[in-house]
């Protein structure tokens, strides 16, 4: 893998306003992970055993997006096509970041208010929508990033990939403590709230998202060289039906 095109992926601004939000839901994940064990471990008093059964509601929510795929490609694919590509452009997948954007805050807002002297069941229920909202984000963040990138997307996945892995290996350490001074109600409350000042971003970029990717200087390189590398094909092409025409005369 190129470290440049890695660099130059991480600095463009598409790619760092997309990580932004990606990454907020990946905060949000793992900061609800370290609330989990708080929540019914320590203030329910559940086993170990039966606090990892309680991550049930995010599996089941992330279940649902994967089996709910064909009717969000079927939504993706009613979008009118790209021109260039005859395919639905990457603003396309956005339009599902859209409905995660709602899932999420939604689930960490119920979970926090639920997550003390309420039935059990209605917690562990929150973590549907907030799991269902993370996977699309995860998913169709990713091929948003494919979409745009074309033969950068591995450089551009990589660079996502590497500052995932560093806030999911730091934030957990200040979790505990941030939900032992607030209190997981209201570090909830904040967690959620967060996530509604981010809910407006991918509404941006599913309605301007492909006057940002003109001005991304690294996207409009690789239209550049895509353009070149078909013109260099039609020319062989071109001296290929000479040389058979020749060649039967």
């Amino acid at each position: 893998m190129c470290r440049s095109c890695m660099a130059s992926c991480v600095g463009d601004t598409p790619f760092s306003v997309r990580t932004n939000l990606r990454q907020t839901a990946d905060i949000e994940a793992d900061l609800s992970f370290v609330a989990y064990p708080i929540v019914f471990g320590e203030l329910r008093g559940w086993s170990s055993s039966m606090v990892g059964l309680s991550f049930l509601g995010i599996g089941l929510g992330n279940l649902i997006t994967i089996a709910c795929e064909p009717l969000i490609r079927r939504m993706i694919n009613s979008h009118r096509p790209d021109p260039e590509t005859g395919k639905p452009p990457p603003e396309a997948m956005v339009s599902v970041i859209c409905i995660a954007a709602v899932l999420i805050p939604a689930g960490e807002l119920i979970f926090a208010f639920t997550c003390q002297h309420v039935f059990w069941l209605v917690p562990i229920l929150a973590g549907i929508p907030f799991g269902a909202g993370n996977g699309a984000v995860f998913i169709y963040g990713s091929n948003y990033v494919v979409g745009s990138y074309g033969i950068y997307a591995a450089s551009a996945l990589a660079g996502n990939t590497f500052l995932r892995s560093v806030f999911g290996g730091c934030l957990p350490l200040a979790g505990k403590a941030m939900y032992s001074s607030l209190g997981p109600r209201w570090s909830g409350f904040m967690l959620g709230m967060l996530e509604l000042i981010c809910l407006p971003i991918p509404f941006i970029f599913y309605k301007y998202g492909h006057l940002i990717r003109s001005k991304s200087r690294l996207i409009s390189e690789m239209q550049r060289d895509k353009q070149k590398s078909e013109a260099r094909m039609r020319r062989a092409q071109e001296k290929l039906e000479k040389l058979q025409r020749s060649a039967d005369a």
